[in-house]
Formats: structure tokens, C-alpha cells, sequence
């Protein structure tokens, strides 16, 4: 069972790794978008980092909720707007549940996936971020080791499709460039389960 004060832990674990993580990821952006990628991670999981102590011991959907809040609050780039739509969603179908079992991570990440999909126009298999989340959603369903299932996971969509051409946002007027190439998303998806497991 994933508890309130494991979400709080796995906040602070991320602020740490997006302080070191940040400029390698707005440079990567830099190459195919904004460069602003670490920027919004870093203010993302600094907001997230301060509200800790604002979420609810017992309702682990209301404690998502403010990780989502906060996002949004400090991060309105596109990705960031995609972060925080998939903590709403997971908020949404965890509300009032002190924990998240283990069997419930690959409807999570599912559901997150979908609304994120909806939210972002894209579609599964355009080198984005949604590829990372459907391969972890796809690998925790019945997992032994749900940690080491979802890096693995996020790991290995980033490279099934990284000799394909970007299809979406910004990156996709440099598709030919970004063949190769990890798509920033993806890269930063992958740093994030490590960062949360604590792996």
C-alpha cells in the first residue's frame, strides 16, 4: 500500500532530482522545443515539495489534489499542464482512499494516460510522454516489483521509439532532427519514476 507519507517522501525525492536534473533537460528541449523543460520541472516539484504538509493523512485523493494544485499554480507550460491534468485524474479515482494498493497502480497510470491523451490532442506511438506512461501502465498490471516494473517500463518506450520522427508540439518541425534522438518528454517521464521509487 502507497501511503499519504510515501507520496510526501516521493515529493521530496523528486525536488531533489529535478534540482540536479533541470539543465540537462532544458538543454535536450533546447534541441527540439523551448528549452524550458527543467525550468518546469523544477518550479513544478519545488511547489509540490512545499505543500507537503498540506495533504491529508487519510484521503490520498484530496493529497494528489494538491500536488496537481501546485503544479499548476507555478509550471503553465504545456508539459507542466500535462503533469498536473494527470495528478487531477488520478486524484479523481483515488479520492477518499487512505493509499493506493499496489493492483490499483496500472488503472492509475491508465487513467492519467487518457486524460492527458484527451487534454494534449496526441495519440500513442507519436513520441511523447503518453508512450511512457501506456508502457508503465501496461508493465504494472500484476507486477512482482512495481517500482522496478515502471522504470523499466518508462526505460524501454524511451527507446523503442527513439529512431523516430517527433510527431507533435514544437519538436515535430524538427522531426527529421529528432530521429535519434530522446524526446525531452519521454526523458523526463523516465527521471521522474526514478525519482519518486527511489531508484
Amino acid at each position: 500500500m502507497i501511503t499519504v507519507a510515501d507520496l510526501r517522501a516521493a515529493a521530496l525525492r523528486l525536488r531533489d532530482a529535478m534540482e540536479v536534473e533541470a539543465d540537462a533537460l532544458n538543454e535536450i528541449d533546447g534541441q527540439l522545443g523551448d528549452g524550458d523543460l527543467g525550468v518546469t520541472m523544477r518550479r513544478g516539484a519545488r511547489a509540490v515539495a512545499e505543500r507537503v504538509d498540506d495533504m491529508p493523512d487519510d484521503d490520498m485523493g484530496r493529497a494528489l489534489m494538491v500536488a496537481a494544485q501546485a503544479f499548476t499554480k507555478t509550471s503553465a507550460s504545456s508539459y507542466g499542464t500535462l503533469i498536473a491534468t494527470g495528478l487531477m485524474a488520478a486524484a479523481k479515482e483515488t479520492k477518499g482512499s487512505d493509499g493506493i494498493a499496489s493492483d490499483d497502480l496500472s488503472r492509475l497510470v491508465a487513467a492519467a494516460r487518457d486524460k492527458m491523451m484527451e487534454r494534449g490532442k496526441a495519440a500513442l506511438g507519436n513520441k511523447t510522454v503518453l508512450d511512457s506512461l501506456d508502457a508503465m501502465a501496461r508493465a504494472l498490471d500484476g507486477a512482482d516489483d512495481p517500482a522496478a516494473a515502471a522504470l523499466r517500463a518508462a526505460e524501454d518506450a524511451q527507446i523503442a521509439l527513439r529512431d523516430t520522427p517527433a510527431q507533435i508540439g514544437r519538436a515535430r518541425i524538427f522531426a527529421d532532427k529528432s530521429v535519434g534522438m530522446d524526446d525531452p518528454g519521454m526523458l523526463a517521464m523516465t527521471k521522474i519514476v526514478k525519482a519518486v521509487t527511489g531508484r
